[in-house]
């Protein structure tokens, strides 16, 4: 079989990176097309065979207005050349399930999301980038045109994979699709210590996150204030100099750190923090992996992987105070380490891996007794 895998943008490592590698490592010999490609901050992929699309020859600063950027992003996913292989696999939550496969060809599309900005976000996105007036009905007539494309991009693929039931559900109502869902995998052992001082926990609080405002960060910079608790912050991201700007003294932040030193926060954080709503979740993965509570905002993906009082617990409403009743509810509850372990095996690479290439040769296999 030659396939060919299909991500949106390779400029950062997150979550959606962290799925294509591991959909790569299934697929060794598998070159990935993409819109744009940072070699330098992605070096997990130098061994790959890396195809950008036509937009690396856009100037810079095209590239950075997302108004002037995004729209030329369709085009660009339809100009790939997919006819000699036999199988495409795209990992998106944008564009690139976009791609034009010959009838012949395979299309599975593994959704991170339904394009988030043109859909169920579209009002808090505007919102967050100070859209009024002509800026607003322009983007407005923007999104609509793009929703439109959108949506026919979601016809194109032959199977859907949803990341998670959050996600199956959104893919449902805005694609008019079903998905089979398949969890992204995480390298448990990697976090897991089993010497009785790794189950020590220190008196802080953690979050590991993008410093965007989508990630709600400054909902737990606020709670910490007010309850004058010890929060360490792990990322980079557009919110940083803001969210520096209220913080207090309690409040500490590393930036960006290695995934070891990050492994080390999450086994020694009494809880890790995720006030935000998110389609899945890898990092509340990776602190309960290490035997480390959850306290997270009761919505999305984070009903699938954390369990109340045994794994962490929730806040309902997506404010400050709302966390701040959680954080002090927390404090009186008590979570075994191994317990917490345990609740969260299904999550494995192994079964992610298992699973998805599974998939894959099964409906290759009904596709190819269609021809």
């Amino acid at each position: 079989m030659k396939i060919a895998l299909i991500h949106d943008f390779l400029t950062n490592f997150g979550g959606a990176e962290r799925v294509l590698k591991n959909i790569s490592d299934i697929f060794p010999d598998a070159p990935i097309f993409c819109l744009l490609y940072d070699a330098q901050k992605l070096p997990q992929f130098k061994d790959k065979k890396v195809i950008q699309s036509s937009l690396y020859k856009y100037p810079n600063f095209i590239k950075k207005k997302e108004v002037l950027f995004r729209p030329k992003c369709p085009q660009a996913i339809e100009e790939f050349d997919l006819s000699k292989y036999d199988i495409v696999i795209s990992n998106t939550n944008s564009f690139c399930k976009g791609v034009i496969t010959p009838p012949s060809t395979l299309h599975i599309s593994y959704i991170q999301s339904p394009t988030r900005y043109l859909w169920d976000y579209k009002d808090e996105y505007l919102d967050e980038h100070n859209a009024r007036g002509i800026k607003r009905y322009f983007l407005e007539k923007l999104f609509l045109k793009m929703r439109l494309w959108d949506y026919e991009a979601g016809q194109r693929p032959d199977y859907i994979i949803a990341n998670s039931k959050n996600v199956a559900k959104r893919i449902k109502k805005y694609y008019r699709r079903k998905s089979k869902v398949i969890y992204p995998g995480t390298d448990l052992d990697k976090y897991r210590h089993f010497d009785e001082q790794s189950e020590e926990k220190s008196d802080f609080y953690l979050i590991v996150s993008r410093l965007s405002k989508y990630k709600k960060v400054d909902l737990a910079i606020r709670a910490c204030n007010k309850l004058k608790k010890k929060l360490v912050i792990i990322g980079e991201g557009s919110d940083k100099n803001y969210l520096e700007s209220i913080a207090g003294p309690t409040i500490e932040f590393k930036g960006f750190l290695p995934d070891k030193e990050v492994r080390n926060y999450y086994q020694k954080t009494k809880a890790f923090l995720f006030p935000a709503e998110e389609d899945f979740g890898l990092t509340p993965i990776e602190a309960m992996a290490s035997g480390t509570p959850v306290i997270a905002y009761k919505k999305g993906g984070l009903l699938e992987t954390v369990k109340e009082g045994l794994s962490g617990t929730f806040f309902n409403k997506q404010s400050a105070n709302g966390l701040c009743r959680a954080i002090k509810k927390f404090e009186k509850m008590k979570f075994e380490p191994v317990q917490i372990r345990e609740s969260i095996k299904k999550f494995s690479l192994n079964n992610f891996k298992k699973e998805f290439k599974n998939f894959v040769e099964e409906k290759y296999q009904k596709f190819k007794k269609r021809q």
